[in-house]
């Protein structure tokens, strides 16, 4: 009676592959391709500003920062780049809130830039600066000049985070937004305002109820608006909440 099959020997033209050897080979063609793709260099970079602003700062300059002043990007290995550092290099620059650093598959390098918002316009008689979304300062741009209102008077420590508030209140209004051009911070902390295209400024008291007296003012102006009224008045007082006072 015959017996099974008896098993072949392995023919020397036929190396065998154990589990560790496979492992061992994929391990090392993944470290070879790793390897080989740090060695690429970029193909190009790229600046994406994301948001509606105007650009306060020019992609040039950005461009600038993100290959760190390299001449250009294809000059650079992909194993060189250091995303974490250019991102807080980014971040630091005065116009700039923040930044996503990343390079794509293809080998681009890439930026994706959220510009500061500035909401109000300082000037202090010797300088003047932006006041930004977060109630910081943020220099002005030699590229773009951003339409908000222009303030005046003292902006320090103990009222500089009531009066960003209602910079915000104003920003985020688009009635407000359009129509409040200029406020004038007074030795008391008062606040007087001034609108677009009336000759009445608003006298608004302290940065309190700031939210029901802008509804007041609001409801006031259409209003009056409808029965011609507004050109008669040199004063609108919104410091008593229940009501709004006008002055010929």
């Amino acid at each position: 009676m015959l017996s099974a099959h008896p098993q072949r020997a392995p023919s020397k033209n036929c190396p065998v592959f154990s589990h560790d050897n496979h492992f061992g080979l994929v391990l090392f063609l993944y470290s070879f391709a790793q390897h080989r793709n740090g060695d690429r260099k970029l193909k190009k970079s790229i600046v994406v500003f994301v948001g509606e602003n105007a650009l306060f700062v020019k992609p040039e300059t950005v461009n600038k920062l993100l290959i760190e002043n390299k001449a250009e990007a294809s000059s650079i290995r992909k194993d060189e780049v250091d995303l974490n550092k250019i991102e807080k290099t980014l971040d630091k620059q005065d116009m700039i809130e923040k930044s996503n650093v990343f390079v794509s598959i293809d080998g681009v390098l890439k930026a994706e830039v959220k510009q500061k918002t500035p909401i109000a316009r300082v000037y202090d008689g010797g300088s003047s600066f932006y006041i930004d979304y977060e109630g910081n300062k943020m220099p002005l741009s030699d590229n773009f000049t951003a339409r908000v209102p222009l303030v005046s008077g003292a902006i320090n420590k103990k009222n500089n985070e009531d009066l960003a508030a209602l910079f915000r209140t104003i920003y985020d209004d688009e009635f407000l937004k359009k129509n409040i051009i200029a406020i004038q911070i007074m030795p008391n902390g008062s606040l007087k305002m001034f609108n677009r295209n009336y000759d009445y400024y608003i006298d608004f008291g302290r940065t309190m109820n700031v939210d029901k007296k802008f509804r007041n003012y609001k409801a006031f102006f259409q209003k009056a608006v409808l029965d011609s009224t507004l050109y008669r008045y040199k004063k609108i007082d919104l410091r008593f909440t229940e009501q709004v006072v006008c002055t010929k």
